[in-house]
C-alpha cells in the first residue's frame, strides 16, 4: 500500500496541531506491531494512523530504520523491559519531521516540521517504536541529522556511539595509552567503540569468533584483533599488553566469557556488560574480583541519555567526532522495509559486520 504520509509535507499545515492530528486519515502508513514474544513472524505489518501528538512529542516520516540487538530481545521477551502487548518496536531511526507537540520548541529550539532528524534510543519501546512509515518520539530524543550524513548512516549512529562512548569514556574514563578490550567487535556498537579509541588514543584490542572478521577490524583501526576460536584470550592479552592486562574491558557477551575477561583485566581495571550475547549464565568471579580490586559493572546506554549532564556531553561528543569524519557508521547490509523479519533474522544469525539497515 502506498504511504499517504508521503504527501504530508507539502500539506505540513494541517498537522501542527496535536489536538486534531489523530483525525488526520492521510497521515496512515504501515508500521510494525507484536502482539506475542516469538520468532521474527511475530512482527506484523498493519496500517495504522498516528495518533494526537502529546505536548512534548515529535511526528517523523521515516525513511530509514537501524537495526539494533535490543530489539530482537524485546520481540523474544528477552530484553530489561517485558512487552505490554500490542507492542510497537524499534529504537533507531532518521527522517523527517512532520509536526511537533505544542511544547517542543521549549524542549528542542531548533526543531521545525521539515527538519531532516535521527531518533536517539532513550525511550522506552513499551510506549514507543520507530519500525515504521511513521513514528512518535519523545522530542528530548530527537536530533537534527548532519548533511554529511546519510539516511543509511543517520540511522546507525546513536545507539552505536553514544552506548559505546558512555562506558569508555564518561565512565570508564579511558586516557591515552591504555588498553580497551572490545568483544564481538564486528557489531555497530564493536566499530563505534574502536573508532572512540582510537580518537582518545588508547590501544584497541578487539576480539571475533572467527578469522572472517579479522581483517575488517583491522582496517576498522583496529590496534590488535584476537580470534577466540583460534588464540588463547588471556594469553593474547597478557602478550599484547606487555603482562599488564587490559584496563577496560568493554562487553557484549558475558555468560562463560566472564572469568576469561576478568583474567585478562589490569589491576583495578574495570569491566562494563552492557551485553548478553551467549545467553549462558553469568557468574561473577568474585576471587579475582577481590585480587585485583576489579570493577564490573552492568551497563546500559539509559545511563547516559536518562541524565541531563552526560546526554548533553554525549551528543555533543558524537557529533564532533561525525563533523570532524572521525566516527563513520559501518553499514553492513539494507533490508527493504517488507522485509524487516528477514533483516532480525540475519541479526540473530551473527554474520553482520557493522549496522543492519532497513529502507523505507
Amino acid at each position: 500500500m502506498r504511504c499517504r504520509l508521503c504527501i504530508c509535507l507539502s500539506q505540513r499545515g494541517r498537522v501542527l496541531s496535536s489536538t486534531t492530528l489523530g483525525s488526520e486519515s492521510y497521515c496512515s502508513g504501515q508500521i510494525v506491531r507484536i502482539y506475542e514474544n516469538g520468532a521474527s513472524s511475530v512482527l506484523k505489518l498493519e496500517e495504522a494512523v498516528p495518533p494526537a501528538l502529546a505536548e512534548d512529542e515529535v511526528l517523523i516520516k521515516v525513511s530509514t530504520i537501524g537495526l539494533n540487538r535490543a530489539e530482537v530481545l524485546f520481540r523474544q521477551g528477552l530484553y530489561l523491559e517485558r512487552n505490554t502487548f500490542p507492542s510497537r518496536i524499534g529504537y533507531e531511526a532518521c527522517g523527517t519531521v512532520l509536526a511537533c507537540g505544542s511544547a517542543v520548541k521549549s524542549i528542542s529550539p531548533s526543531l521545525s516540521p521539515g527538519d531532516r532528524v535521527s531518533t536517539i534510543p532513550g525511550f522506552s519501546q513499551t510506549k514507543y517504536g520507530v519500525y515504521g512509515q511513521w513514528a512518535v518520539v519523545p522530542a528530548r530524543y530527537v536530533e537534527k541529522c548532519s548533511e554529511v550524513l546519510s539516511d543509511e548512516a543517520g540511522a546507525s549512529i546513536w545507539m552505536p556511539y553514544l552506548t559505546a562512548y558512555g562506558a569508555i569514556k564518561a565512565l570508564g574514563a579511558v586516557s591515552a595509552g591504555q588498553y580497551v578490550l572490545i568483544t564481538a567487535a564486528s557489531s555497530s556498537v564493536g566499530y563505534a567503540a574502536l573508532e572512540i579509541v582510537k580518537r582518545e588514543g588508547a590501544v584497541s584490542i578487539a576480539t571475533t569468533r572467527t578469522a572472517a572478521k579479522k581483517q575488517s577490524l583491522l582496517d576498522a583501526g583496529a590496534d590488535h584483533v584476537i580470534v577466540t576460536e583460534e588464540e588463547n584470550l588471556v594469553a593474547e592479552v597478557q602478550k599484547i599488553t606487555n603482562g599488564k592486562g587490559a584496563d577496560i574491558i568493554f562487553d557484549a557477551v558475558a555468560g562463560p566469557l566472564l572469568l576469561a575477561l576478568a583474567k585478562s583485566c589490569a589491576y583495578e581495571g574495570q569491566i562494563f556488560i552492557y551485553g548478553a550475547l551467549s545467553l549462558a549464565t553469568t557468574n561473577f568471579p568474585l576471587q579475582l574480583s577481590l585480587k585485583r580490586g576489579l570493577k564490573i559493572s552492568g551497563y546500559t546506554m539509559f545511563q547516559i541519555t536518562h541524565d541531563d549532564k552526560r546526554f548533553s556531553l554525549g551528543k555533543e561528543y558524537v557529533l564532533t567526532g561525525i563533523a570532524e569524519g572521525t566516527f563513520k557508521p559501518r553499514i553492513d547490509r539494507v533490508f527493504d522495509f517488507n522485509d524487516i523479519g528477514l533483516a532480525q533474522d540475519y541479526m540473530e544469525s551473527n554474520k553482520q559486520n557493522g549496522k543492519i539497515v532497513v529502507k523505507i
